[in-house]
């Protein structure tokens, strides 16, 4: 006789498979967001943000 799966095995063969590809989709989407065509005043805010309150030492 078969034995039923157990949760433990249905979420680790869930895992194994679409999970990974979920995680791999999410990893991309977050390492390609910066460079969407839009971002460019984002980027720009966010690389001279740290200036903004700076005097040049005056």
């Amino acid at each position: 006789m078969s034995e039923p799966h157990s949760t433990y095995d249905t979420l680790r063969h869930f895992a194994d498979s679409w999970g990974l590809v979920m995680l791999a989709a999410t990893f991309l989407v977050l390492v390609l967001w910066p460079f969407r065509p839009g971002a460019r005043s984002a980027n720009q805010a966010a690389k001279t943000m740290i200036f903004k309150d700076d005097d040049d030492g005056q």
